[in-house]
């Protein structure tokens, strides 16, 4: 639960209900110019907690729209990752990671991270996995949907890499103008896929 954003001239922090305590978030801001759009990044000190580009669905949630932008050393490797990326490579290191979210959400995100490179795979397949992981016989795609569409942290936590199951691009929060231009870069086979007539970010 977010009780308030408080922004100053240096610092933006979020107050948070974690378990039954309120803890005091810093969060730092910075921008990056992609190719595609410009985009936002957002961490705290144990990670990078947000990713969007500008004016995506549930953008920047739960920040101020006035958040001072900051440098930390994060944002310089997460950048570093950016550039790689763009360049058409897959980028060979990681960038520290704070998931925010339920823990549905969380367990959704950390299978994302592992699609590979350049592949992709159905909301019903994730489903499939989840459901297995916690030993269930079926589980939801439409609630792994909206867990998917929720991520914070796009790019790096391939969202994008995510279709339906009769090949639908569908689902990006981002626009599905830049979904086919992530999955173009990372020379994916668009043969079985198709954009829908009403494209959908749940």
């Amino acid at each position: 639960m977010v009780l308030q954003i408080y922004t100053t001239t240096s610092i933006n922090v979020i107050i948070v209900l974690r378990n039954t305590f309120w803890e005091v978030l810093v969060v730092e801001f910075s921008e990056y110019r992609s190719p595609i759009g410009n985009i936002l990044l957002a961490a705290e000190d144990t990670g990078l907690t947000g990713l969007w580009f500008e004016g995506q669905k549930y953008f920047a949630a739960h920040m101020d729209a006035q958040h001072q932008k900051t440098e930390v050393p994060l944002f310089e490797t997460a950048k570093n990752w950016l550039d790689s990326y763009f360049s058409g490579k897959e980028p060979d290191f990681t960038v520290p990671l704070h998931f925010q979210g339920t823990a549905f959400q969380k367990e959704v995100w950390e299978i994302l991270c592992s699609i590979p490179y350049g592949k992709t795979m159905t909301y019903g397949e994730i489903a499939k996995r989840l459901a297995a992981k916690r030993g269930l016989e079926s589980m939801s795609a439409q609630a792994v949907g909206g867990a998917v569409s929720h991520n914070r942290i796009s790019i790096i936590v391939p969202c994008h890499r995510v279709i339906g199951t009769n090949g639908s691009l569908t689902g990006y929060a981002g626009g599905l103008d830049k979904k086919v231009q992530l999955l173009r870069l990372e020379k994916a086979d668009m043969r079985p896929f198709f954009i829908p007539k009403q494209g959908t970010a749940l």
